[in-house]
């Protein structure tokens, strides 16, 4: 029997504004979207808390024994500057700075995404999808949309009629707005713009003539909408109506309210039944932003390399300090947030090893079928992270009573302890134990620099084609060698 046929989840959706008990469309698997980033800069701390939110997410329904599809794409074009129909695409306007090819662009920071998410212990996702690779659905979808009298063309450019699509829909549903009153404080285009209605959004942009990224369509060269490169993505990967849609609380208007729009000129159906929202992560009470130097990247935390902390943070803390809010609550950072963090997780990961030591005894005098319930409760009630934690630490108190002879398990119970305690902070929160990462660190030092050793003796022997299978190997498994005047270092 499933674990998901024992338990009833609850969800809240962005779409109802309720707690909604779980039913998904086919019995046993889900479909799952989430907006990923626009890789044109490193990913931010609040992106991470996002991301992370859907991890844990995802991984507590694999525990239920879910069949999931997670999709969450790449943004590699479309997505302009300030998120808006005019002016520069983020990633070309990078390019542009840098001296350098878009997909050049494109490369450094989807690498340092995936790079960020492998340290905090994420689950890749089933499908990764690149908006570039979908330029051929989303000119498909175009041609749908127009051809249901939702679309028109204006020199070269495509847009979405919002007034027209609301004559029989509703935008604005999922975002609480009423589009009589977006357009009456909606100040006139003064004949600025092919748009007919302020509101009005681009499925295909014209590509100016110094525009670097751009396509072939039936209307111009040029390039999709920002919003329309999840359309397609979902729906192919997904189908046409699915089970959730995931993203940060900044992108349910205009960036979901499009997207339900174009599902629902496109197809004639609502695309998604639970949407959910992670809410933004802040610094010192203040909201994070790079132009005032409030401001801190994933990587300076690990590395302590930053003006903001007292010392480097593992990542495991940093995600057990962001697990510690409920994904939907403003969490505000700071060095006495995360310091407290610290000396929670360094408790929890102490009373994990102590469990394995217990003794059993002839009888039980605590519940631990009630205890383990109630943490299936606490995720059973829209995901709820830090009441998990909470009961976890209850396991803790558990742990050190029995370990000083004050109350005890069966074998049976103490297994059944164990394996419950060790399934949620490790396989559901995705914590690891510090302790078993730096002792897997130190064996990779040891070996790489044996290597290191055989290339340069290899070197020396002028086989050169060892040394260049070393540092080819080393390379295929993400380990780069740099040769200096100090000798040869490496890097993961």
């Amino acid at each position: 029997m499933p674990l998901y046929s024992t338990q009833t989840l609850k969800i809240y959706n962005s779409l109802s504004g309720e707690k909604e008990t779980f039913v998904p469309i086919h019995e046993g698997n889900i479909g799952m979207y989430v907006c990923g980033p626009t890789v044109y800069s490193n990913v931010h701390l609040g992106n991470v808390r996002t991301f992370m939110s859907f991890d844990v997410i995802f991984r507590y329904l694999l525990h239920l024994d879910y069949k999931v599809r997670y999709v969450r794409n790449i943004t590699d074009v479309g997505h302009i500057v300030d998120d808006v129909d005019e002016g520069e695409d983020k990633i070309a306007k990078k390019a542009r700075l840098e001296q350098l090819e878009p997909m050049e662009v494109v490369q450094r920071y989807t690498v340092d995404f995936h790079e960020i998410l492998k340290a905090f212990n994420f689950l890749p996702p089933s499908i990764e999808p690149t908006a570039t690779g979908h330029i051929i659905e989303q000119i498909e979808i175009i041609k749908k949309i127009i051809a249901n009298g939702i679309g028109y063309e204006a020199n070269g450019s495509i847009y979405f009629d919002v007034v027209k699509f609301n004559e029989t829909n509703h935008y604005g549903r999922l975002s609480g707005r009423n589009i009589e009153d977006m357009l009456a404080n909606t100040r006139d285009l003064d004949g600025q713009s092919d748009k007919r209605n302020p509101q009005d959004f681009a499925l295909w942009k014209k590509a100016e003539p110094q525009h670097i990224m751009r396509w072939p369509s039936p209307w111009s060269d040029g390039f999709p909408g920002w919003h329309l490169e999840c359309t397609a993505m979902s729906t192919k990967y997904l189908g046409n109506h699915f089970d959730i849609h995931g993203g940060g609380m900044d992108l349910k208007f205009p960036h979901h309210e499009c997207e339900i729009a174009q599902n629902e000129a496109c197809t004639g159906q609502t695309p998604v039944n639970y949407w959910m929202h992670a809410n933004m992560l802040t610094l010192n009470g203040k909201k994070m932003a790079k132009s005032t130097g409030n401001n801190i990247l994933p990587r300076e935390i690990l590395t302590g390399e930053n003006s903001i902390l007292s010392k480097a943070f593992s990542a495991s803390v940093a995600r057990f300090f962001m697990l510690q809010a409920h994904y939907r609550s403003i969490l505000d950072f700071s060095d006495d947030a995360i310091v407290a963090a610290e000396k929670g997780y360094k408790r929890l990961m102490e009373a994990m090893d102590v469990i394995k030591q217990l003794p059993a005894g002839s009888n039980s005098t605590i519940d631990i079928a009630s205890w383990k319930q109630s943490c299936y409760d606490a995720m059973n009630d829209d995901f709820n992270s830090p009441i998990l934690i909470a009961q976890l630490f209850e396991g803790v108190r558990y742990i050190n009573l029995i370990n000083d002879g004050k109350e005890n398990l069966t074998t049976a119970d103490l297994e059944t302890f164990s394996t419950a305690i060790n399934a949620f902070v490790f396989d559901v929160l995705g914590l690891e134990d510090e302790k078993t990462i730096d002792s897997t660190s130190d064996k990779l030092e040891g070996v790489v620099n044996m290597l290191i050793g055989m290339r340069n003796q290899a070197r020396a022997d002028k086989n050169f084609a060892l040394s260049d299978q070393i540092r080819d190997q080393l390379i295929a498994f993400g380990i780069q060698l740099k040769d200096g005047k100090d000798g040869t270092t490496f890097s993961v």
